[in-house]
């Protein structure tokens, strides 16, 4: 039998040779971890659905930043449970407001970090929409302001970048003249530009008490059967002013990181989001599959497709198997 004369397995023979040719590397810097902040102190309520999370006083989310810190995570970003939520979202933006506490104890304690911020309404409302709420109906421009005013909120407490997740039209433009009128021109904007109405949210909205009360987010979130209708949505806030843009979510969407990567070059992130790592977890407690090695082989895919950064609730246990080479 005649053989070419290129043989792959060559460079396969062993662990070295494998590591020399890898093409594509899973590094503590593409890291951000995703944490959940409330009212009160010495507050720490598990996630049922997402196992190892939970729900953290600011006292609480300190210590985990710091952590995170200390194992060379470069980044997380922070969600709100206000102690009291009604229609315009008053505590989202209020300066005294869980997450704006947050911001300010973290970066007195672990200044290095750096502090993105959710910017979305749902956590806030009573109706759990991510927007104005008029009617059934979500007022899209009349949400705008409210997302702006929390935005220049969360940078006045401190805050290194923002990250808007309502999929409001021209909310990144509302939000980037808001922060560069109050002199806040040099704070980014990481936008959830393609972020799909997807399924895999469902521990997330548990974990942020965030569900809708009524219908759903299919007027305002991307239809998961659509492909190039996320360019034009990235198009759009690269043009209004991102930095930054993600997508959202990224498992069941590599291919959509990808063309995003191919025809973009800014930044791309992508949202490793709660049903994927619940996912996980539930096969690797039920002994179906090797929860590390899933774990890595699942965020090695994320950056092969193309991301540059990943928002995951893996964040902690990657960290500590980077860091021990074993990534």
């Amino acid at each position: 039998m005649l053989f070419p004369d290129y043989r792959p397995r060559r460079m396969r023979m062993n662990e070295t040779l494998r590591r020399m040719v890898r093409e594509t590397r899973l590094e503590l810097d593409d890291l951000i971890l995703p944490l959940f902040t409330v009212d009160g102190k010495n507050v720490k309520n598990p996630i049922p659905s997402m196992p190892g999370h939970y729900q953290l006083s600011i006292n609480h989310v300190v210590q985990t930043a710091a952590q995170a810190r200390e194992l060379g995570i470069p980044a997380i970003i922070l969600f709100g449970l206000p102690a009291r939520k009604d229609p315009l979202a008053t505590q989202a933006y209020a300066k005294d407001g869980v997450v704006q506490r947050a911001i300010k104890a973290v970066k007195d304690k672990v200044p290095d970090l750096t502090v993105i911020t959710d910017v979305c309404l749902c956590a806030y409302t009573d109706h759990g929409h991510c927007g104005v709420v008029e009617g059934q109906t979500i007022d899209n421009d009349a949400s705008l302001d409210l997302l702006a005013r929390t935005a220049l909120s969360h940078a006045k407490a401190g805050a290194d970048m923002v990250a808007p997740s309502d999929m409001m039209d021209g909310r990144v433009a509302e939000i980037r003249e808001a922060l560069d009128e109050d002199n806040f021109s040099h704070i980014p904007i990481m936008s959830y530009a393609a972020k799909y109405c997807s399924s895999y949210y469902g521990p997330f909205r548990e974990a942020a008490d965030s569900a809708p009360q009524f219908g759903d987010r299919r007027t305002y979130q991307m239809d998961p059967a659509n492909a190039r209708e996320a360019l034009r949505e990235v198009s759009m806030d690269v043009e209004e002013g991102a930095d930054i843009v993600m997508v959202k979510p990224a498992l069941a969407y590599l291919d959509i990181i990808c063309r995003v990567r191919e025809e973009f070059d800014l930044p791309v992130a992508a949202y490793n989001v709660s049903g994927e790592y619940a996912m996980i977890k539930a096969a690797a407690e039920r002994g179906w599959l090797d929860e590390t090695k899933v774990m890595l082989e699942t965020l090695t895919a994320i950056k092969r497709a193309g991301a540059d950064m990943i928002l995951t609730y893996f964040a902690l246990d990657a960290a500590q198997l980077l860091r021990n080479g074993r990534g």
